[in-house]
């Protein structure tokens, strides 16, 4: 049995962030931490997720509140399977075929709020619909069931920065804010999941862990509606500047200038500090994206280097994932009022 605080102390005093295994032992006392109200970092296979209870108002309050994340981006909820997501959401056929298609997966489907869904309203931001996913990972999938219903998990990681990939990164930025770490070991995805509008056409409208041309083949052609308004986002990760390092970041680079910490890809990069993949793989590339941004970032403060310069990444297949993630990391930050 793990012992959890109240909710009243777990608002108003720092916590100590449990490291649990991905034992039979280490699930219950995630699940346990979760039916009361508390948040756990879970392992998918795209990145680690803040978890919390996707119908308790206040839990999911919190999982704002720990990330510095606005209100206004709507959240992911994780299934177990398919009677837990027709639960949440309504399912046309075509959103029934893709889900079989692509389910458990790297695939987030946005669909209309089934009546009676019981998710907090934070949850969808007030939209009448919802960001369901089934995660492939199998720690993931054993939480869900072993604590019972949904879970509303963005990226565990504070808002804006870069994503985790591994228990370490979760603790680097949360710890003290959360009740547990469920540790699995690196995400073999590396970048978030694809998400798609089930609208009449379907949109695209976060490129991710399945390749845009997967679901091309199914579904025909998608409009790209990933950046169509990234100050009222209609499904998480549109936000123009994310995945932000403290260091500038520049694209495209294929020759660094003045000082700039370089990140190559591919054999055609002789003397970069650090590469995504050596071979040129894009899947080697995606799953090592965050990690490599975190290293370039430090060792860009380390030296003092004026930028983090990334080489050109083929812009298909998941090349597209890892160009969207980098051109929000370039991106202008947003400047804090007073």
């Amino acid at each position: 049995m793990v012992a959890i605080l109240s909710r009243p102390t777990l608002r108003h005093m720092p916590l100590e962030t449990l490291d649990l295994t991905a034992t039979d032992e280490g699930i219950a006392q995630a699940a346990a931490v979760l039916r009361a109200g508390g948040l756990v970092a879970m392992p998918t296979e795209t990145v680690y997720g803040l978890a919390g209870d996707a119908c308790n108002g206040t839990a999911v309050a919190r999982i704002f509140a720990a990330k510095g994340r606005p209100q206004f981006n709507p959240l992911i909820v994780h299934v177990a399977d398919m009677a837990q997501a027709r639960r949440i959401a309504q399912f046309s056929p075509e959103a029934e075929a893709v889900a079989r298609a692509f389910w458990p997966g790297a695939l987030t489907l946005v669909l209309p709020l089934a009546e009676g869904a019981g998710l907090s309203p934070l949850v969808t931001a007030g939209l009448e619909t919802v960001a369901v996913r089934m995660p492939a990972h199998p720690v993931a999938q054993r939480l869900i069931r072993a604590f019972g219903g949904p879970l509303a998990a963005p990226s565990a990681n504070p808002s804006g920065k870069v994503s985790p990939t591994t228990a370490a990164h979760v603790r680097a930025g949360l710890s003290g804010r959360i009740e547990a770490i469920l540790d699995a070991g690196p995400c073999s995805v590396g970048v978030e999941s694809t998400i798609l509008a089930m609208d009449d056409p379907p949109r695209l409208l976060r490129p991710g862990g399945i390749p845009a041309e997967a679901l091309e083949a199914m579904l025909g052609p998608l409009p790209d509606a990933a950046h169509a308004a990234p100050d009222r986002p209609t499904a998480p990760g549109q936000l123009a500047s994310h995945y932000a390092p403290e260091a500038p970041v520049r694209l495209g680079v294929a020759r660094p200038a003045g000082g700039e910490l370089w990140v190559g890809f591919g054999p055609a990069c002789p003397g970069a500090d650090l590469t995504l993949s050596p071979a040129g793989d894009l899947v080697e590339a995606a799953a090592n994206l965050f990690s490599i941004l975190r290293k370039a970032d430090d060792l860009a403060t380390a030296r003092g280097a004026p930028a983090i310069a990334f080489a050109p990444i083929p812009d298909h297949g998941l090349g597209r994932a890892i160009n969207d993630r980098l051109r929000r990391a370039a991106a202008p930050r947003p400047v804090a009022t007073p």
